[in-house]
């Protein structure tokens, strides 16, 4: 007897969606690729502050704070620009081409052509490397909630940016610990910063012109269109009352905000040198280890994008800050009772140690797959109370906030260096462990996630988004859409 063809998520939830291909959603989600190959070079920006502008450590901290916060600040006026802007074909083409071109310029001149300069300088660099990132990441942003609005598929793009946000860095950390840094002798000199630079952008540059092709087909100027007047303009009373009167988004940045910070904290290179370089005793061992562990975690990426197509988005992200808060208490109980030097040169500690770290990263997986469904259905549900199609804007106001909180993990980092003992200079790999540097690096790497873990599952208490929810969103929209069609005939 032959099978029942089953029901797409169309014919199921009566709702008319707009579906991509696997491929496509693949290729456009490489744009999270070339984002974090900028990322992993940022995080080295404080070793280039430190030694190639002579800028003390802690110094160091405030001074990129502070740009985060200037970041914050511009990021409504660039979001207000793009949801503007109208084009028949290639608005985040445009805009993310315009972005790359900025920042690559901008990095470059940090840690390859004006070592030397000083902190103004510095300084300079930096911001304008910051508006160049700021163009881009809105941009980018803009690709989730366009290519695709089926709930079973929409996670599938969030699987693939999880993908591209754990592999890049992942890859780059063996480039640039195991392959540079012992080709400089262990330590993060001038020239083995500008080599990083000169590998990190040509690869960034691959990942933009290969995700062009994923989203070409769908970037397309009916693809942005409001439910309301056509000749409406978004302004800043439209971020304002987005802000104000849009729970689910107050939610979702809460909770993400929380995360990132902590994440932004964790992943700062001092960090990785603290626990990896100095308690573990081998960084080259160790990102070998992590990126082996990391690797089969990625699978439960894939197994989180299927979840939230069944269970919704919310639920994943619960039950895995869930599991992961308890890991990570495993984590620091278990680093606390043993000589983490033993991971390094005994097999047993070793497995223990990246056992509990692959399970943390699989729960990061899982959340990070979650939060990019989640900001695609804040976007809709947005469309749907307001008229208004916003990714831009909902970008835009989620990073005006998130700037100036995670702004915080550069400074966390640095001034928990300082308070070590790391005043005017950076840790590095080759210096002795002492007991104030394995409770700081604990903290730092364990400890902080662990609490924005905590905010994020209250948050989650008061997100109204859930699978059903969105069903309901998007047959609002449709039936806006098909009055407005209606009006114009």
């Amino acid at each position: 007897m032959a099978h029942a063809k089953r029901m797409t998520a169309s014919e199921a939830d009566g709702v008319q969606y707009r579906r991509a291909k696997g491929w496509q959603i693949a290729l456009a989600q490489m744009s999270q690729g070339m984002s974090m190959t900028f990322y992993s070079l940022i995080t080295l920006v404080s070793y280039a502050a430190n030694v190639n502008y002579g800028i003390a450590m802690g110094l160091a901290g405030v001074l990129l704070t502070g740009s985060r916060i200037f970041d914050g600040v511009i990021d409504p006026a660039i979001a207000l620009m793009i949801d503007r802007f109208t084009a028949k074909r290639g608005k985040i083409r445009f805009f993310t081409s315009i972005g790359w071109i900025i920042r690559s310029i901008a990095a470059l001149l940090l840690f390859v052509w004006a070592n030397g300069g000083g902190v103004v300088l510095f300084i300079a660099l930096y911001l304008i490397y910051i508006v160049g990132n700021s163009v881009c990441d809105i941009a980018g942003n803009m690709m989730p909630p366009v290519i695709t609005t089926d709930p079973r598929q929409r996670p599938i793009v969030g699987v693939w940016g999880t993908i591209y946000s754990y592999l890049v860095p992942m890859l780059l950390m063996v480039v640039s610990n195991v392959i540079l840094l012992p080709m400089f002798g262990g330590e993060y000199t001038s020239q083995m910063l500008a080599t990083c630079a000169l590998i990190y952008i040509p690869i960034s540059l691959v990942f933009l012109l290969l995700s062009f092709v994923g989203v070409k087909d769908v970037d397309v100027a009916e693809n942005f269109e409001n439910l309301t007047a056509s000749d409406e303009k978004v302004g800043i009373k439209d971020m304002w009352h987005l802000l104000k009167d849009n729970r689910p988004f107050q939610m979702y940045i809460l909770h993400c905000v929380s995360a990132k910070l902590s994440q932004q904290t964790m992943s700062q290179a001092i960090v990785s040198t603290l626990v990896f370089g100095i308690l573990v005793g081998n960084i080259g061992l160790s990102t070998i280890v992590t990126v082996i562990t990391s690797l089969p975690s990625i699978i439960f990426a894939i197994l989180a994008g299927k979840f939230c197509g069944t269970y919704g988005s919310r639920k994943v992200a619960v039950v895995s800050m869930l599991i992961g808060s308890v890991l990570s208490v495993l984590a620091i109980v278990y680093c606390y009772s043993i000589d983490m030097l033993s991971i390094s040169q005994s097999t047993v500690p070793m497995v223990i140690f990246f056992g509990l770290l692959f399970l943390i990263n699989a729960c990061k997986m899982c959340i990070t797959t979650a939060d990019t469904a989640m900001r695609a259905d804040v976007v809709d549900y947005e469309l749907s109370r307001s008229g208004k199609y916003l990714p831009g804007v909902v970008t835009a106001t989620y990073n005006f906030i998130d700037q100036f909180i995670t702004s915080l993990g550069t400074t966390i980092a640095a001034v928990g260096v300082s308070l070590i003992g790391y005043v005017n200079t950076a840790p590095q790999p080759t210096d002795a462990p002492t007991p104030e540097i394995k409770a700081m690096g604990l903290f730092l790497y364990f400890g902080i996630p662990l609490l924005g873990w905590i905010i994020g599952l209250i948050s989650m208490k008061f997100y109204s988004l859930t699978r059903e929810k969105m069903i309901d969103v998007q047959k609002d929209i449709n039936e806006k859409k098909a009055a407005l069609e209606a009006e114009a005939e």
